[in-house]
């Protein structure tokens, strides 16, 4: 037999797709776009307002196609994801130099 170690690699099962996953990670994107965390591809923070807006954009969009469909529990999250994102991306804003 070779000298190479067999080792048991589980198969990646990916969560179940469902709403509350979906849009928490467009808001994980968004912060990561902000520079509120590294980006996990490239291990640095990497801010991109352009991209953080579209990601902020998109949720609310969301958010007016589903009115009406969505349970309590999944409105809240959405209503709460987007006051953050929104409070974050103009903090940001101003931040910047004029």
């Amino acid at each position: 037999m070779d000298d190479i170690e067999k080792t048991d690699k589980k198969e990646f099962v990916p969560p179940k797709a469902d709403f509350k996953f979906f849009i928490t990670t467009l808001a994980l994107q968004a912060s990561i776009a902000l520079g509120h965390m590294e980006n996990p591809a490239t291990g640095k923070v990497q801010k991109d307002p352009a991209q953080a807006k579209f990601l902020i954009d998109t949720l609310a969009m969301l958010q007016e196609k589903t009115k009406g469909n969505l349970t309590k529990e999944e409105t809240d999250i959405l209503e709460n994801l987007l006051y953050e994102l929104r409070i974050a991306y103009l903090a940001k804003e101003e931040d910047k130099p004029k």
